[in-house]
């Protein structure tokens, strides 16, 4: 999937191999084409993004809490949402500007440490996988009646059959835009069902009745942790848009990712709140307990069931599909060999490895999706530590690139309070597997 990146400091575009530049004529098509190409990675990165940031573990996170919290958990999205804003607008900035994966920068800055970084993203992503793929069989369970082992491994298969195709990368873009697309709609539809008390969500978004740093730590971590703070990144890289000529669209590109995502979020909590708040009892805690699927069956009975289904496999799929491709992307920081279509065979296994472990051991209860999401919001701090290092000390390798001050500042207040969080939440967090 991945094609080389450009020089960051050559202004110029790419050329187009099939052009055929004998005269400025024929150059035009190629000067629109690579346009077309970039607007199309920009938008495929984005809703990488915004996918890999909405998958069935953070989808069973929203539904747990809500019925724990009721309206207070708003104000959960609402700090996800804010650290989303100051993490990606930093994280997309440097690796783009820099031209380099953020292993690779990492190593630059403090050397040894993009190894550790990638061995917790890789690691994070793994088990993150195996959740996702268990996601994707239960929403085809709930969507066909197919039982739910045969639904992850047609659905690991799919996303295989993406990174076999000759252009992955562009197969990859159409899919998450057009799945993230129907995503959307579709939880919007049972929004609107379920009637939720949107006063009372609004004024506990700022004004909570309670305060959880785990619950907190776990949603950032299910839908900004992990390799999720990449994603969009690092496929960037891969498009070849990198460079500082780029700072502006790349910006505006995250930007509106986190906004996609944020709406989606917000919607998602909206639809299960309206069920919590009209009295339905959802259970959180039994070994086979599903919150999201009891909520959106209370919300619009059968049709509902079959909607969750549905959303479920596409965020499930559409998280497959990210967290394969950025973890992966993680790989060359040990092996420069791990690039083009070593690096798609290299995600292929990821899969396969992801699926394997699925069909040991079974469909994976709610309390390992939220815990996943737990642990990568424990890994998001380390990260964050390394890049804001590289903002305030490191400019040189931001090809003469002027950093923002006021975004390396709210970069840094993100970092310190996902740190005092990750410091709260980790006995909590731990506590799950003994659930």
């Amino acid at each position: 999937m991945d094609v080389p990146v450009t020089d960051p400091r050559k202004t110029t575009a790419p050329a187009d191999p099939t052009a055929q530049n004998t005269d400025q004529n024929t150059d035009q098509p190629s000067v629109r084409s690579v346009a077309k190409s970039r607007r199309a990675a920009l938008i495929g990165a984005l809703f990488l993004m915004a996918t890999s940031a909405i998958g069935p573990g953070f989808i069973t996170q929203t539904a747990t809490f809500t019925a724990q919290m009721g309206a207070a958990f708003a104000f959960g999205i609402l700090a996800s949402i804010l650290i989303d804003f100051a993490v990606q607008l930093n994280i997309w900035r440097m690796i783009t500007v820099s031209g380099k994966r953020a292993p690779e920068l990492a190593n630059l800055a403090i050397p040894g440490s993009g190894f550790v970084l990638a061995f917790l993203v890789i690691l994070g992503g793994l088990v993150f996988n195996i959740g996702n793929i268990a996601g994707a069989g239960l929403g085809l369970n709930v969507l066909t009646g197919l039982d739910a082992k045969i639904g992850g491994l047609l659905s690991a298969l799919f996303a295989v059959a993406i990174f076999l195709a000759k252009r992955a990368g562009a197969v990859v873009d159409r899919v998450v835009v057009i799945a993230g697309l129907v995503m959307i709609v579709l939880t919007v539809i049972v929004a609107f069902i379920s009637q939720p008390p949107i006063g009372d969500a609004l004024r506990q978004t700022v004004l909570p009745d309670e305060i959880n740093f785990a619950t907190i730590t776990t949603i950032v971590g299910g839908t900004v942790g992990g390799y999720i703070t990449y994603a969009g990144a690092h496929r960037l890289l891969a498009s070849g848009t990198a460079g500082v000529e780029h700072v502006k669209e790349v910006s505006r590109a995250a930007f509106n990712g986190i906004l996609v995502t944020g709406i989606m979020r917000y919607v998602l909590f909206l639809a299960i709140l309206g069920v919590v708040a009209s009295g339905v009892v959802i259970d959180t805690t039994g070994a086979a307990a599903n919150p999201a699927a009891q909520a959106f069956q209370a919300a619009a009975g059968e049709f509902g069931l079959r909607v969750f289904g549905a959303i479920f496999w596409i965020a499930a799929i559409t998280s497959i599909i990210g967290a394969a491709y950025t973890s992966v992307s993680f790989l060359p920081v040990f092996s420069k060999k791990i690039v083009g279509r070593t690096a798609d065979l290299a995600t292929i296994a990821f899969i396969v490895v992801s699926l394997a472990v699925y069909l040991l051991i079974g469909t994976a209860p709610a309390t390992l999706m939220v815990f996943v999401g737990g642990f990568n919001g424990l890994i998001l701090p380390i990260g964050l530590t390394i890049f804001m290092y590289i903002g305030w000390f490191r400019g040189d390798l931001m090809n003469g690139y002027r950093y923002p001050k006021w975004l390396l500042i709210i970069g840094t207040l993100a970092t310190l309070l996902t740190w005092y969080m990750a410091v709260m939440a980790v006995g909590p967090i731990f506590a799950l597997l003994t659930l």
